[in-house]
């Protein structure tokens, strides 16, 4: 047997509630551009629109003229989503409870993942979504990812419950020694003073 090799994640599509709604939700409030829409071509009753969530990558809606917002939170039983959560700057996590408050939409405040901070509320139709700020930027080279592994293995070797901004810190070190090369003899820490 062979795997099938995946390469990225291709598109996400959601049921949304009207067309208007949507399109003030996902451009007006997240700012993803709308850049094309088309009918639903497994229902022709309902629209199809496409937004650009800032990676090149899509997030579509299925609209319907008929359907309105609402806000009750969508089902969490296994095999159902419990949420989308969307990458933000640090420049614009400082500024999402402002916005939200702003909108008059309930949100969850700040809330201190260890390796990155988080903030959630529900889309028109009672999704929760999540907008994510990491604590950290990979090394040149490197990805998100290959920092969260190394911090785990860290964190595991340690004992501790969860990644900490430490073993991030120690992530990086680890991910830029072995990638990076030197002149140097000596790579461990030092005091020049």
């Amino acid at each position: 047997m062979r795997k099938i090799q995946v390469q990225g994640v291709h598109h996400i599509t959601l049921t949304g509630a009207d067309r208007q709604t949507s399109i003030d939700f996902w451009e007006g409030l997240l700012g993803m551009p709308f850049v094309f829409d088309q009918p639903n071509l497994d229902n022709p009753k309902e629209g199809h629109l496409y937004f650009d969530p800032g990676d090149g990558r899509l997030i579509t809606i299925f609209t319907n003229e008929s359907r309105r917002p609402d806000p009750r939170r969508t089902p969490t039983e296994p095999g159902c989503v419990h949420h989308l959560a969307f990458n933000v700057s640090k420049a614009v996590h400082s500024q999402v409870i402002e916005r939200l408050d702003e909108r008059g939409i309930k949100h969850s405040g700040i809330k201190d993942r260890g390796f990155m901070d988080s903030i959630y509320f529900k889309d028109p139709m009672g999704l929760l979504i999540e907008l994510a700020c990491y604590r950290f930027e990979p090394p040149e080279g490197c990805r998100h990812a290959d920092v969260m592994i190394e911090a785990h293995r860290i964190r595991v070797e340690r004992g501790d419950s969860h990644i900490q901004e430490v073993h991030l810190a120690d992530a990086i070190q680890l991910l830029v020694e072995r990638s990076q090369q030197t002149l140097s003899q000596n790579r461990a820490p030092q005091n020049p003073y």
